[in-house]
């Protein structure tokens, strides 16, 4: 059969497709394979991956040991004091070459490099935030071409930057310096763009990297390119009216173009213009039809739209898009009866922002995967927080950080990175601090999530309240007192301030974290607080009823891991909390007899090293519950509760509520249920105790509020109950009881009182709360007769548990990296629940069965009643005498 095939058709079908179809302007080569590197001294090379650090790259060879197990990070100081050299090629052909403009952008460079390509040097770099585009096209030719990056050490840059200053910084004590082997133990921080983590920090190792932490990328382009595209909410009402504010680079003296917008695919705008050599910078107004509105997780639904802007002009085009949520965000600072409120108000709502201090995932940037974001911040949602504060100490971070926070309604406090120092006042410098601020604020504004633009941390009250001004006077000179806070001004208050401005007006901007005003140190009347009288000032942990101040943007306490994340970097040797190991891995200074102290404060000694690290979460808990509580009940004077920390960056005793291997700690599963939208809180005021409601739902519900007292075999011994209206948006007293009324003849260490919020038309249970009547160490706990059994379903194992009596903080222990839907929880006499866990991998029933271990906090009772102090002192007094 012959197939009859009509070549004018044809010819006529290929011309019309020529005459339509557009060419991409812009091409992109990843230059993320066959890297090389090698010490500055070496002659081998050796196999590098790229994005990487030097750490990970001698680890992956075996090199050097895991820094994270036992006392290894003191032995690979030498690592930065080196300077180290990667290298590839790669190959374009005469085509690639061919394009109008060719540039090499780099992403993210730690920290001072000089690059060559094809043997000549075309570009130095001292700013590990500041991504740097230049024109490679001079440099390239057909056929194979060299790139090589030539890593100074951090350590011997900063002494040099150190010493020809010409005065003395103050000194942080997170800088660990003496850790770090550095000449004269000199704190070199402050002279480098770099995370200030990294130099160390009371959480964290000293492990200071080199290297390509971000990718490398090969841009080529003809004719056109869009630079930039920022989306612009002016206005929401019945519609959105936006401006898609865009920056063209164009070629050509002048261009007819067509720039289109769409929304979720749809085009709905066109319009016509001209191009011009060189930048072009465009506004396009357009509207969103019945815009439907992002909210915080908890107040609605996150609606995101991808918005779409491309540039057609000579048969090119380029094309970039965003997802953004159509929402409004206000920072409310007005005088009151208690000063000047700071909160925040989303979609015209005043909104209580619950949540917690964010800092990187691990030293070793590279290692943090999407899969490792979306477990930290879908743990954030999970735990009911609506704001993550990204600390100054650390990143601006990845994009898939901001991305997943836009999803998940999480708002971010995000801080510039600057941390705990005052810094130089050489004009290259400031002109680098000013270019990073410009490049990360405009990667970063278009997404929805950005709640507020911060200075720094903690900068301000350091020079006012820590002493360092005084010192600075008292050792230099008055005039190198105001050459410092001179440089401070110009950086927090001039440069930051109007980078905000003018790259992203419609967010606030606050200097310093905390701090009352432009210059103004914290004060609790106005302004965001540090609270750390807890821990640092070892005041009680009921000291948070009444240090109040208007939002509370640090506060926290110490916990270890669990004993199975403890193992993963330690040795039996080690199982003692005063042992070098565990020191190391705790890095406050008052860290680990801190802990113990508030511990013999609320609990019994725990008897044995894993039974310690099980009751530092309980106290960790109970610590920073007694905080969350008192700052919703008085949501009248303070609208914020952000806690230090969610997360750790290695393996340490710290504040974080989910430990370095992804564990939650008795913390978050508390907070899970401190930050639910409905509330209720005791509040003890001596001869009686106050019962309050807190709501930040938008919508009021009628409900009943039923107390009950109850011991600990399960016998009711008083119940009252009133049916009550909770209002939106507020915190009210309901009850107040009489403590010698409600709890006449009532064994204290015997009692507790259960609190209920009960939907009035189904008799469901909206919240609940428990409070004892005793300190936990005085608590007359029985053992509980607790049993349980497994089963599985899906992907899930389920463990069914019952108890006879109360069960005091049950602890699920499985050896799995997954985390129970529940842990630490408190189980009333007579009670059953049911909690899950995710199956690792093939694990059977039989498997998870064996492995699965259950305590309570009876359980852990040391009958001696000596603490693992004075049991550690004992058996150095039996070792050397008792001098």
């Amino acid at each position: 059969m012959h197939k009859f095939i009509n070549y004018g058709l044809l010819s006529l079908l290929i011309i019309l497709c020529i005459l339509s179809c557009k060419v991409s302007s812009v091409s992109e080569i990843k230059l993320d394979k066959d890297w090389s590197f090698k010490n500055s001294q070496d002659t081998l090379w050796n196999q590098a991956n790229v994005p990487g650090t030097v750490h990970t790259d001698l680890l992956s060879l075996e090199k050097i040991e895991d820094p994270y197990y036992r006392l290894n990070e003191h032995d690979l100081q030498w690592i930065d004091k080196t300077d180290w050299h990667y290298q590839t090629t790669f190959n374009l052909s005469k085509k690639d070459i061919s394009k109008q403009h060719i540039e090499l952008d780099f992403s993210g460079l730690d920290t001072y490099s000089k690059i060559y390509l094809n043997d000549s040097l075309f570009l130095e770099t001292d700013n590990m935030f500041l991504h740097y585009s230049v024109d490679a096209k001079p440099f390239l030719k057909e056929g194979d071409n060299l790139l090589q990056i030539h890593f100074e050490s951090p350590i011997n840059k900063g002494v040099e930057k150190h010493d020809a200053l010409g005065y003395k910084l103050p000194l942080s004590d997170n800088d660990l310096a003496k850790i770090g082997q550095v000449q004269g133990e000199k704190h070199v921080s402050p002279f480098t763009r770099k995370a200030g983590y990294h130099f160390g920090w009371d959480w964290g190792p000293r492990l200071v990297t080199s290297g390509i932490w971000k990718p490398i990328t090969l841009r080529s382009w003809n004719h056109l390119k869009i630079e930039d595209v920022f989306i612009q909410q002016n206005n929401i009402a019945e519609k959105a009216n936006m401006t898609a504010v865009v920056e063209v680079d164009a070629t050509g003296k002048s261009n007819k173009a067509k720039a289109e917008i769409f929304i979720n695919g749809e085009s709905i705008k066109t319009v016509n213009l001209e191009l011009t050599n060189g930048k072009n910078n465009l506004s396009i107004p357009f509207e969103i039809e019945n815009p439907q509105l992002w909210w915080p997780n908890g107040m609605g639904e996150q609606n995101l739209y991808t918005v779409e802007v491309k540039l057609t002009s000579n048969d090119y085009e380029d094309s970039k898009s965003h997802k953004i949520g159509l929402r409004t965000i206000e920072l409310i600072r007005e005088p009151d009866a208690f000063g000047t409120s700071f909160y925040f108000k989303v979609n015209g709502h005043p909104v209580f922002m619950k949540g917690a201090n964010y800092i990187p995932q691990d030293v070793f940037l590279t290692r943090a995967k999407k899969e490792n974001y979306e477990h930290i911040l879908s743990s954030a949602k999970a735990a009911n927080m609506n704001m993550i504060r990204v600390w100054g100490g650390g990143i601006y971070e990845n994009d898939a950080f901001y991305e997943l926070c836009d999803e998940m309604g999480l708002l971010v406090w995000q801080d510039f990175m600057f941390a705990c120092s005052m810094y130089p006042d050489d004009s290259q410098f400031l002109e680098n601090v000013k270019k990073e601020a410009i490049d990360n604020v405009k990667r970063l504004r278009n997404h929805t999530s950005i709640a507020l633009w911060c200075g720094n941390n903690e900068a301000l009250i350091a020079w006012e309240s820590w002493g360092w001004k005084d010192k600075i006077t008292r050792e230099q000179s008055k005039d190198i007192a105001n050459t410092i806070w001179n440089t401070y001004e110009t950086i927090f208050h001039k440069i930051l301030s109007e980078v905000v401005t003018d790259y992203d007006s419609a967010r606030p901007y606050w200097p310093s974290s905390p701090g009352s005003d432009i210059g103004g140190k914290e004060s609790h009347d106005k302004g965001d607080a540090h609270y750390w009288m807890v821990w640092w000032g070892k005041e009680p942990f009921e000291k948070y009823n009444t240090a109040i101040p208007r939002f509370m943007s640090e506060y926290g306490f110490q916990s270890f891991p669990e004993f199975s994340s403890v193992e993963k970097y330690t040795i039996p040797e080690d199982h003692n909390i005063y042992s070098d190991v565990m020191k190391s891995h705790q890095r406050s200074s008052i860290g680990n007899e801190t802990i113990e102290d508030y511990m013999l404060r609320y609990y019994k000694s725990p008897k044995d090293f894993a039974s310690f690290l099980y009751v530092s979460q309980l106290l960790q808990s109970y610590g920073v519950q007694v905080g969350i509580e008192a700052h919703r009940r008085n949501r009248d004077r303070c609208m914020g509760s952000l806690y230090w920390q969610i997360n750790d960056c290695w393996p340490v005793a710290s504040w974080s509520s989910i430990d370095y291997y992804g564990k939650w700690k008795a913390l978050h599963y508390t907070a899970k249920k401190s930050f639910e939208n409905f509330l209720i809180s005791f509040e003890d005021k001596g001869e009686h105790l106050d019962v309050f409601v807190v709501s930040d739902s938008l919508k009021p519900i009628s409900a009943t509020l039923k107390i009950s007292a109850i011991d600990f075999e399960g016998n009711l011994l008083k119940q009252q109950q009133e049916t009550i209206e909770v209002k939106e948006n507020q915190s009210k007293k309901y009850i107040s009881l009489l403590k010698n009324n409600f709890l006449t003849a009532v064994d204290s260490t015997k009692v507790l009182l259960k609190a209920e919020l009960l939907n009035t038309e189904d008799n469901t249970i909206i919240t609940e709360n428990i409070v004892y009547l005793s300190a936990f160490k005085n608590l007359n706990l029985p053992k509980p007769e607790l049993t349980y059994s497994t089963t599985e379903a899906n992907d899930y194992f389920i463990v069914t548990l019952k108890t006879k009596k109360l069960a005091k903080n049950v602890f699920l222990a499985s050896g799995s990296s997954h985390n129970f839907s529940d842990n630490y929880f408190d189980m009333l006499p007579n009670t059953e629940k049911t909690v899950s866990i995710k199956k690792t991998e093939s694990e059977t029933l039989e498997a998870f069965d064996a492995k699965i271990k259950v305590i309570t906090l009876v359980d852990t009772y040391n009958d001696s009643g000596i603490s693992l102090l004075k049991q550690f002192t004992n058996r150095l007094k039996t070792a050397f005498g008792s001098h």
